[in-house]
């Protein structure tokens, strides 16, 4: 699959079989300025996506979002804004890192996930930030 977008733009998952992603699934076609994705959240107890646009600005706010975190501060994504809401909390109510998806102005349902990440995750995001930058800010128009 060489080549193709990239798709993954945050991964936590742990090897309980929690994760939450955010994953680009291409440009939106009623948007020109944004991209078409989705968060999804598996657990073994329950799972589930919610769409979601993205835009450059977004993009840029998951970048402090992820310098937050590298300087041991919880950080949110997406906060106040329309759609749903992203927040890693470093040590949450488990005594772990968790990610809490919130989808207040929709189904107004809140899913707290807990997860340990590697201990590379923050770079690791970083550097799938820039790819999913580098490949598809260039084709949004302003």
């Amino acid at each position: 699959m060489d080549g193709a977008p990239p798709r993954e733009l945050v991964s936590l998952a742990d090897d309980e079989g929690n994760s939450v992603t955010v994953d680009v699934l291409g440009l939106n076609p009623r948007w020109s300025a944004g991209l078409r994705a989705e968060i999804v959240v598996r657990t073994p107890f329950v799972s589930g996506r919610i769409d979601l646009a993205l835009s450059a600005r977004r993009l840029t706010e998951w970048a402090d979002a992820l310098d937050r975190l590298d300087a041991g501060t919880d950080a949110a994504w997406m906060e106040l804004d329309r759609g749903p809401s992203l927040f890693v909390l470093l040590d949450g109510e488990r005594g772990c890192p968790e990610v809490v998806v919130e989808d207040e102005s929709g189904s107004m349902v809140t899913v707290r996930v807990p997860v340990v990440p590697p201990d590379d995750w923050i770079a690791d995001h970083r550097r799938g930030l820039r790819r999913v930058t580098e490949h598809w800010v260039p084709q949004l128009s302003d």
